[in-house]
C-alpha cells in the first residue's frame, strides 16, 4: 500500500510571495527526493488553467496534481471561514498557512494537517500589515489553534513566540528553510552586473518593509561611517526617491540579479528588526558576503557566528560595516565564517524532517 503525502502548491499558480513561491518548491524538492519506500508526494492546488499550472507540472516525480473546483481567491476566503475547499483528507502538508484546517480524524481516518508560518508580523506588528492579510492571516491561526496537527516555524526564537501568543503549545515544531538549491552567481554575472549598476564590493541594504525615513537613516549613517563605499539598496519603499538620492536601488524579485549583487557586495546589511525569516539574509550566507544585522531573537539564530549582531541604531551598524571594511583580515574571516555558517541549512533535510513528522505524528 502506498502512502501519499498531498502537499498544497497555491504558491506555484497564482503566487502572491515570491519567497513562499520558492519555499513550496523546494520543499516540495526535497520531498520527493526523501520519500521512504512505499510513499509519494502529490500536489493539491487551487482551480486553474493549463498555463497556471505548468510550473506545478514541471516538479519531477510529483504522483499526481489534484485540483480544488474553487479559484485561489474564493478558495482563500472559504479556508478562513472552514467552508468545503475540496483540499482535505489524508496526509497534507502545506508548506503556508492555506490550508483546510477543519476537524478530521488522525486516530481513525490517518488524515492529517501540517502548516508552516514564516513571519509573525500579522501578529506582532499588525500596523504593518494590509487589514485584508490581517484578517485572513488571524482567522487562518485560529483555525490552526483548532485543527492543526503541527504548525511549522523555521526558528526556534520564532516558536517561542508563537507559544506565547497561542494554545499550540506542544504542536509547534521548528524546521528551517535554505536558500534556493543551486543560489550561486550567473554565468552572465558581469553583464548583469553592469545592466543593474551594481558595483564590486557594495554595501548592499536590504530595505524591505523599511519606511522611506528608517532607510534615510541608515543610508546617512553610512555616509558618515563609510563615506567611499558605492551602496546598493535591495527593495526600497516605493516612497523613498529621496531618501535613496544618488543611491542604486535594486529590486529583489529575481534570483539571478539577486545573486549577483549579493556575491558582488562587500557587506550585506540587515537593519531592521522583524519577526520574519531572513531569506536575503540566507541568500547571503550561502554566498559567502559577510552580514550585518540588526540585534534581533530572530538574526542571533539565523545569522549565528556566520555574521556580526549589532545592539543599536543605524549609527552602530554603519559602524560595524566600517570596522569590516576597515581590516581585509576581518573581512576574510566574516566571509568564510558566513558560508560556513550557510551550508548549514539544506532544503533536503528539511525534507527529512517534514516525512519524520508525518510519521511521529
Amino acid at each position: 500500500m502506498t502512502t501519499t503525502l498531498r502537499v498544497v502548491l497555491d504558491q506555484l499558480v497564482t503566487p502572491t510571495d515570491p519567497d513562499l513561491a520558492m519555499a513550496s518548491r523546494e520543499l516540495t524538492r526535497a520531498l520527493i527526493a526523501a520519500a521512504p519506500r512505499g510513499c509519494e508526494v502529490s500536489a493539491v492546488v487551487p482551480a486553474a488553467g493549463d498555463d497556471a499550472l505548468a510550473e506545478v507540472r514541471t516538479l519531477e516525480g510529483l504522483a499526481g496534481v489534484e485540483s480544488s473546483p474553487i479559484p485561489r481567491r474564493e478558495l482563500s476566503t472559504a479556508l478562513s471561514l472552514g467552508l468545503p475547499s475540496g483540499l482535505g483528507g489524508e496526509m497534507l502538508h502545506s508548506p503556508t498557512l492555506f490550508a483546510p484546517l477543519v476537524r478530521h480524524d488522525r486516530v481513525h481516518n490517518h488524515e492529517q494537517t501540517v502548516v508552516t508560518i514564516w513571519d509573525l508580523t500579522p501578529w506582532t506588528h499588525p500596523e504593518r500589515v494590509s487589514k485584508t492579510s490581517l484578517a485572513w492571516h488571524r482567522a487562518m491561526l485560529k483555525r490552526a489553534e483548532k485543527h492543526a496537527d503541527a504548525v511549522i516555524v523555521p526558528l526556534h526564537a520564532m516558536a517561542d513566540e508563537l507559544a506565547e501568543r497561542t494554545k499550540l503549545r506542544g504542536r509547534i515544531r521548528v524546521i528551517a528553510g535554505a536558500a534556493p538549491e543551486g543560489f550561486a552567481e550567473p554565468r552572465d554575472v558581469i553583464g548583469r552586473r553592469r545592466t543593474l549598476g551594481v558595483p564590486e564590493g557594495a554595501v548592499v541594504v536590504d530595505a524591505a518593509g523599511s519606511s522611506a525615513g528608517e532607510l534615510g537613516e541608515v543610508l546617512a549613517a553610512l555616509g558618515r561611517n563609510v563615506p567611499d563605499a558605492p551602496v546598493v539598496v535591495l527593495d526600497a519603499p516605493s516612497d523613498a526617491g529621496a531618501a535613496l538620492g544618488s543611491f542604486t536601488a535594486l529590486s529583489a524579485t529575481d534570483a539571478a540579479d539577486r545573486s549577483s549583487a549579493l556575491a558582488a557586495a562587500s557587506v550585506f546589511l540587515a537593519p531592521r528588526v522583524t519577526p520574519a525569516y531572513g531569506w536575503r539574509a540566507l541568500e547571503t550566507l550561502a554566498l559567502g558576503t559577510p552580514i550585518v544585522a540588526a540585534a534581533s531573537a530572530v538574526n542571533r539564530e539565523l545569522v549565528g557566528d556566520g555574521g556580526t549582531v549589532v545592539d543599536g541604531g543605524p549609527e552602530d551598524l554603519a559602524a560595524a560595516v566600517a570596522a569590516l571594511l576597515a581590516s581585509d583580515t576581518d573581512h576574510t574571516r566574516a566571509a568564510t565564517l558566513a558560508a560556513d555558517r550557510g551550508r548549514g541549512f539544506s532544503w533536503r533535510e528539511a525534507g527529512d524532517r517534514v516525512w519524520q513528522l508525518h510519521a511521529d505524528l
